[in-house]
């Protein structure tokens, strides 16, 4: 269950940053659950841009995009001008963020841990950073009491299905969510089994750990392009088409940052996964 304290280390990153001597005015976000965390604590006025993984709400993309979380430019960041920068752990590469850091303006990394504790503790630091404390208690205790719901009805499935989560195929490869990842993360939030094993965050898998992984339900991002894995593509890939999943036709999509972001929606990324997994066969 989701525990009410948050780490001692937070709380004594929290007690190192510099204060600032007014709220900030001009923020910009680097991370689709920071995004949310911000706007969720009624902050949007005060984005001045964000990355392009940040799409919710709809009415954030309408700020100025400077680019991918893991590929940013320092110089497109600082042009708009921030008082403050609030960036995921992922952000990133790591000579752009030094940048960003020696500017001048503060800059904030947050908890990247995939956890409803995470999400928690992302709730606290924007909360503190922006001013907005009282906000961020009150969606902390929000977020907490829709997460044990869902976490209740996780605890309620008497037999769990075995899941594997396909991030891409690449070069007839399946890359897949291993232990530690957030698709294992939120998997096990839902209810079910990762039916990936023997590896540590995404990585391929060769064809015979897919045969051998067997899984009950395979389960994807809703993705476009390039990107997309399709119906097709999973029963023609020679491991995939032959799993239990592929053959009944057992394949989720769900939206990316939804299912994976660990950001104030992950209640419902964890409702909607857990109904999409088990509803039909008990009955809806």
């Amino acid at each position: 269950m989701i525990g009410a304290r948050l780490a001692a280390p937070l709380l004594a990153a929290l007690l190192a940053a510099p204060a600032l001597a007014a709220p900030p005015e001009r923020v910009v976000s680097l991370g689709g659950a920071v995004t949310e965390i911000v706007v969720a604590l009624g902050a949007q006025d005060r984005l001045v841009a964000r990355d392009s993984t940040s799409e919710f709400p709809p009415s954030v993309t309408a700020l100025p995009d400077v680019g991918y979380v893991r590929a940013l430019s320092p110089e497109g960041v600082l042009a708009l001008g921030p008082d403050l920068i609030l960036a995921e752990a992922t952000a990133g590469p790591p000579e752009a963020i030094e940048v960003l850091r020696a500017a001048g303006v503060q800059f904030i990394t947050l908890p990247g841990a995939a956890s409803p504790e995470g999400v928690l503790e992302k709730i606290e630091v924007v909360g503190h950073a922006l001013g907005r404390e009282a906000a961020a208690a009150e969606l902390a205790s929000s977020f907490r009491a829709r997460m044990a719901a869902a976490e209740r009805a996780a605890a309620e499935v008497a037999q769990r299905k075995r899941v594997l989560f396909v991030l891409a195929i690449q070069g007839g490869r399946v890359m897949a969510g291993g232990e530690g990842s957030s698709a294992d993360a939120i998997l096990r939030l839902a209810g079910a089994e990762n039916a990936a094993t023997g590896f540590t965050g995404y990585k391929q898998m060769t064809d015979e750990a897919v045969l051998e992984a067997a899984p009950d339900v395979i389960v994807m991002m809703d993705r476009e392009g390039d990107l997309a894995v399709t119906d097709a593509d999973v029963q023609a890939h020679p491991a995939l088409g032959a799993t239990p999943a592929a053959r009944a036709g057992a394949v989720i999509r769900m939206d990316g940052m939804l299912l994976l972001g660990f950001g104030p929606r992950t209640p419902e990324a964890v409702e909607a996964l857990h109904a999409a997994l088990y509803a039909p066969a008990e009955g809806g």
